[in-house]
Order: structure tokens, then C-alpha cells, then sequence
């Protein structure tokens, strides 16, 4: 008898490694790497800078919780609000290139070009607004981005958000990725700083602490996640120069997490009995 035809192969999943940006692509913070060219240009104080860097700090200590950090960002969006997109988009195509070249680690751009050489895709996602994280993305060798998105109207800031890339929200991201892209999930690496990316980290095969905050450190130790440390920024290619134009939504959110950092030291230190 002739034997059975072998059945044509499906499509080979395909694979991707999404990394988180603050403290993982670059070092430090995007939203208060910025608050400096907005000073000079009269968007912020000197005061709210200051309040800003500070905060940033605390943050970094201490870390905040989710809950937390959802009520400021509703109460700081409208910060924004009434900002002309135009000012703020040339604010940051002026100096991206001054403020990202010396930020981005060197084992971040080596880890997405390992993944790149092994054939998989490299997925941006942040908290930061998508004007600015796609085209650092870019930058870096990603192949796409996902990033909080602001609403404007009459091209300005309308004191809302329409997407916020966050918590359960950036995991959401990743699954609505590997449907659109065919991603096998339980293949894919995952990799962040912070324990409020908890959820990605948890919707992925393989996932991966890089400079985690003291629970996040907790949790990793305790399901035996690697651990990893980026230590050495390292300017970005000249190329950076020739795709410095960036939009508005990203800048403000920036700004938005910026200053969520310093109500969040306050309301802390108000719950301790503090001045």
C-alpha cells in the first residue's frame, strides 16, 4: 500500500524579546532626562525640575507601588494640558540627540543584536510616549515599539491618555503583538527593571531582571529568574543624528511620570507622619 502523505509543515512560530526602556535600554529615567531643555524653554520651573530630580531619586530607592502610581498619573496628566504640540516636538528633536546618545547601555544594544542575529524580532515596550520610544527604538536595532499614547486636540495636549503602556497594560501589548506577528510566547524573553512590569515577565517563557528594584530582586530570587546588571552607557551610533525628529506625546508624558515621582515621595512621607 502506498504510504501515508506526510503532512505539510505549518509555519515555524516566530519569536520576539521585549525589553522594557528606563534602567534597561537606558540608564536612568526618560522623563526627567528631559526636564532640563523644558526649563530652558520656559514649559517648566526650575522649582518642578529640582522637585522632579529629587523624586526621581527617592523612586529609585524605594520604588512605588501601582496603585500609586495610577493615581498620580490621572492627577498629572493634566499638568500637560493645553501645551501646542509643535513647541514641544522641537524642544525634543533639538536635543535628543545631546540627551540619548550618552544614555544607552552597552549590554543592552549587544543583548537586541543577539536576538536580532538569532532571527528573532526585538519589541520596545514603555511607559514613555511613543513619539519618543519609537524612534530610540529605532535607534537601538528594535523592530517596533509600544509606548504610552497622549490625546491632542487642535494641536494641543488635551489633559488625557489615551493608552498607558503600564502594568497589566504592557503584558495586554505583548499578547496583542504575538497575535498580530504569530509570536510563540512561551518562547519568547522578556526583559525589565521594575515590579510593575510583573505581568510581561509573567506572559513570556523566558524572563529576565536586568538592574531590578528591591522586590522585583525578591521575586526573581524567588522563582529563580536570571538576574542581570547593565552598567555601562555608551554613546549611540552617529546615525542618531540623522533621525532626531521626535513628536509631542512622549515629551509630556515624560513629563507627567517626572513629576508623578515627586506627588509619590509626598504622599509617602505623609503617610509616615511626615512634613
Amino acid at each position: 500500500m502506498p504510504a501515508d502523505p506526510v503532512p505539510a509543515a505549518g509555519p515555524v512560530p516566530r519569536t520576539a524579546a521585549f525589553l522594557d526602556l528606563d534602567k534597561t535600554i537606558i540608564a536612568g529615567s526618560s522623563a526627567l532626562a528631559f526636564s532640563r531643555p523644558f526649563r530652558r524653554e520656559g514649559l517648566i520651573s526650575r522649582r518642578t525640575m529640582l522637585r522632579g530630580a529629587y523624586a526621581q531619586l527617592l523612586l529609585v530607592l524605594s520604588g512605588a507601588d501601582a496603585q500609586t502610581m495610577e493615581s498620580l498619573r490621572r492627577r498629572l496628566t493634566a499638568l500637560c494640558e493645553g501645551w501646542e504640540v509643535d513647541q514641544v516636538r522641537a524642544i525634543v528633536g533639538e536635543t535628543l540627540d545631546e540627551i540619548v546618545r550618552p544614555m544607552v547601555y552597552a549590554e543592552a544594544t549587544e543583548l537586541i543584536a543577539r536576538h536580532r542575529a538569532a532571527g528573532e524580532d526585538v519589541v520596545v515596550l514603555s511607559a514613555s510616549g511613543q513619539e519618543v520610544v519609537e524612534p530610540i527604538a529605532a535607534l537601538v536595532g528594535a523592530d517596533r515599539a509600544v509606548a504610552t499614547r497622549m490625546a491632542i486636540r487642535h494641536g494641543r495636549y488635551a489633559g488625557e491618555i489615551e493608552f498607558y503602556c503600564y502594568g497589566e497594560e504592557k503584558a495586554n501589548a505583548a499578547r496583542r503583538l504575538a497575535d498580530e506577528h504569530g509570536y510563540d510566547l512561551a518562547d519568547c524573553h522578556a526583559y525589565t527593571d521594575s515590579i510593575t512590569d510583573l505581568p510581561l515577565l509573567e506572559a513570556v517563557g523566558h524572563p529576565v531582571v536586568v538592574n531590578p528594584d528591591k522586590e522585583l530582586r525578591r521575586v526573581a530570587r524567588e522563582r529563580d529568574w536570571p538576574v542581570r546588571t547593565f552598567a555601562h552607557p555608551v554613546p549611540l551610533r552617529s546615525r542618531l543624528r540623522s533621525r532626531s525628529v521626535l513628536g509631542v506625546a512622549g515629551a509630556c508624558a515624560a513629563l507627567v511620570l517626572t513629576g508623578a515621582g515627586w506627588y509619590s515621595a509626598r504622599l509617602r512621607r505623609a503617610g509616615r507622619g511626615g512634613g
